[in-house]
Formats: structure tokens, C-alpha cells, sequence
């Protein structure tokens, strides 16, 4: 006789609508991580952009700062040309002016001053000079006279020194020969006469 003992019955097996839900759980769980691997490719490739783009921009900045700096150096070469072009010519033609300078003050000095012929050559040579320091003050030539100044070794050329008691040491006392620039640039140093403390008493 058989007695049946509530509670030890075996467990149901699972139906076929759970074992569908448990699949479906699992498949969807899948695509899920799927689409988060495939997120992080998009986001790599966009930093990977980005950074092509800034560097990009980084080259294009150099390579617009070294054709800037090619144009201003360029600009200023032309512009020396310019300005310092005529330099050479320039300095053969200050010896001619010197003559020229020279020439009018011995005939301002001559005896014969009211000589007719001396007279003319005199305005002659005056014309000639004036026409001359115009060509020079087109061409940014312009003179100086350093008498009375510091000596400044850049644009003066000591001759000789001279003892002076009035003067302070290292003075240009005499200008004996005048200095040039052309635009900025020392064309010519002005030749000149320099003081210095005069000797102490009972020195040889």
C-alpha cells in the first residue's frame, strides 16, 4: 500500500514560457555590452580628430609666422637697399665736396677778390656745391659737426690731443675735418682735434 507523503513530490521542470524568458534575458544582456564596445570606438576616433585638427592648426600657425617674419625681413632688405644703395657713391663724392669747400674759401680769402674772373669762378664753384649738397640731401647724406661734444669714438676720429684747461677731458676741441651719415648709418667719422687735462705744474 502506497502512501503518498505531501511535500516530497519532485520539483516541476521548467515550462517553456520561462525557459523563452531566460533566453530572451540573456540576448538582450548581449547587444547591451555590444553597444558599449562600439561606443568607445566613435569617442577614440573623435579624440583622434580633435588632436589631428590641433596640430593641423599648431603647423598652419608656424608656417604663417615664418612667412610673416620672411616678409618684414624682406620689406627691411628692400628698404636699406633703398636708403644705403647710393653709400658707395655717396663717400666718392664727399672728397669732391672737401675740394670744392676748400675752393671757395681760398677764393672767399683771395686778394684778388674783386677780380671779375676770380669773382665768377668763386660763383662758379658755389653753384656747383650747392647742387652738390642738394644730390647728397636727396640721398640722405647729411653732415655734422661734433665741436664742443664728447668724444664719441663710433663717429669721431681722434688726430692729435690737446691740453686744455677751459675744456673738460675727452672734448672735441677742433673739427678738422667734418663726419657724414647717410640716413642712420656713419658714412664718414668727422676727423677732430680731442682735449685733455693739461699737465700738473713741476711734471716734465
Amino acid at each position: 500500500m502506497n502512501h503518498d507523503v505531501p511535500g516530497d513530490e519532485p520539483a516541476a521542470a521548467p515550462t517553456a514560457e520561462k525557459a523563452e524568458a531566460q533566453e530572451s534575458e540573456h540576448t538582450e544582456a548581449a547587444p547591451d555590452a555590444e553597444s558599449a564596445e562600439v561606443d568607445e570606438e566613435p569617442l577614440s576616433e573623435l579624440e583622434c580628430a580633435q588632436r589631428e585638427a590641433t596640430e593641423n592648426r599648431d603647423n598652419y600657425l608656424r608656417v604663417a609666422a615664418e612667412l610673416e617674419n620672411l616678409r618684414k625681413r624682406g620689406a627691411r632688405e628692400l628698404e636699406n637697399a633703398r636708403k644705403y644703395g647710393l653709400e658707395r657713391l655717396a663717400q666718392a663724392l664727399l672728397p669732391v665736396r672737401d675740394s670744392l669747400q676748400a675752393g671757395v674759401a681760398a677764393a672767399d680769402d683771395s686778394d684778388a677778390a674783386d677780380n671779375t674772373d676770380v669773382e665768377s669762378l668763386r660763383e662758379g664753384k658755389r653753384a656747383t656745391l650747392r647742387l652738390l649738397d642738394a644730390a647728397l640731401e636727396q640721398a640722405g647724406v647729411a653732415e655734422f659737426d661734433p665741436e664742443g661734444e664728447p668724444f664719441d669714438p663710433a663717429r669721431h676720429e681722434a688726430m692729435t690731443m690737446q691740453p686744455s684747461a677751459t675744456a673738460e677731458p675727452n672734448t672735441v676741441l677742433t673739427v678738422i675735418q667734418k663726419g657724414y651719415l647717410i640716413h642712420d648709418r656713419l658714412l664718414r667719422p668727422a676727423r677732430v682735434i680731442v682735449s685733455k687735462a693739461p699737465a700738473a705744474e713741476g711734471d716734465d
